[in-house]
């Protein structure tokens, strides 16, 4: 049988934020409770910890949580779509690096590395982390 159910305290000092951010996130759609007690509480699975960390991950690189909620929720085809717009994005970057004046390529050697690391996280995220 799997891990039992966590209220929404328990999931919070799991995953070491406070109830108001387990709270924001749920209205945001990044996480969701996996059902609710006869007395309405919510209770959330023990893999939303996980998910709790990716979300913070991502933020601290700058991604916006409606832009995470998007990808996290998104379904297979508005994967692709992304993958193509990050492609063409790669594209452009690449394009300008060619052409820049030396005192940018720092900048944009910054800017490529942001996107690795971005791209990195994004290949870690387990297909279970996903939204139904």
């Amino acid at each position: 049988m799997g891990e039992a159910l966590l209220k929404i305290g328990e999931l919070a000092a799991r995953a070491g934020v406070s109830i108001r951010t387990v709270d924001y996130y749920t209205s945001l759609g990044l996480i969701s409770p996996a059902q609710r007690t006869a007395s309405n509480y919510r209770l959330y699975s023990p893999a939303d910890v996980d998910r709790i960390h990716l979300v913070q991950r991502l933020e601290v690189h700058g991604v916006p949580l409606d832009e995470i909620s998007t990808a996290l929720t998104a379904r297979q085809a508005d994967v692709t779509a992304i993958l193509d717009r990050i492609d063409a994005d790669l594209q452009t970057l690449q394009t300008a690096a060619d052409g820049a004046a030396p005192e940018m390529q720092g900048l944009l050697a910054v800017i490529a590395t942001r996107v690795h690391s971005l791209i990195t996280i994004a290949l870690q995220i387990s297909p279970d982390t996903m939204l139904p």
